[in-house]
């Protein structure tokens, strides 16, 4: 059976759900997610005769990243630089997706509340690992970084969400 192009519509749209709520996290406010997400679709539908079939998930998520860093330092908001140091870590898809189950049912006013004060690079790798359940190569290829970095910072991010999850109620 011959391979049959799909269109924009169909490999970008199922991922308009995921983009919209990494450019929620990003951006801190819906409005400006919800133009995040126009602008990089109308992105991905110029660029996407460049697109090369790999994974378009990842590749549309990476469209969204850079749309919402450009209108974060466009209104001077820029993310909080953060020091790194790499470490080795093991996961699996399977435990991601138990994980982003979890993070759905597990206190949630809480634990948006802690999320919020991550800095923007550490909210960036748990949505994109633990509620999206990108793999480790995936979020380096969206973000830009090396995947010793990716997981370094997913292990740092995690514990300074714990350490934020910790705090007794009302103490930021």
């Amino acid at each position: 059976m011959p391979n049959v192009p799909q269109t924009f519509e169909q490999l970008m749209l199922p991922h308009l759900d995921a983009a919209y709520n990494l450019a929620c996290w990003l951006m801190r406010d819906p409005h400006d997610a919800e133009d995040a997400v126009q602008d990089a679709c109308l992105r991905a539908h110029r660029a996407f005769d460049r697109f090369r079939g790999n994974d378009s998930r990842a590749w549309f998520l990476t469209i969204v990243r850079n749309v919402c860093y450009s209108q974060i330092r466009k209104n001077r908001r820029g993310p909080e630089e953060v020091e790194f140091e790499d470490e080795i870590h093991g996961s699996t898809d399977r435990i991601a997706e138990a994980n982003a189950t979890d993070w759905r049912e597990v206190r949630g006013a809480q634990l948006r509340g802690a999320m919020e004060r991550l800095p923007t690079e550490f909210r960036e790798v748990i949505v994109l690992h633990e509620i999206e359940g990108l793999a480790y190569r995936d979020i380096a290829g969206v973000t830009g970084i090396p995947i010793g970095t990716v997981m370094s910072r997913l292990s740092r991010a995690r514990g300074r969400l714990q350490a934020e999850l910790s705090k007794p109620e009302g103490k930021a």
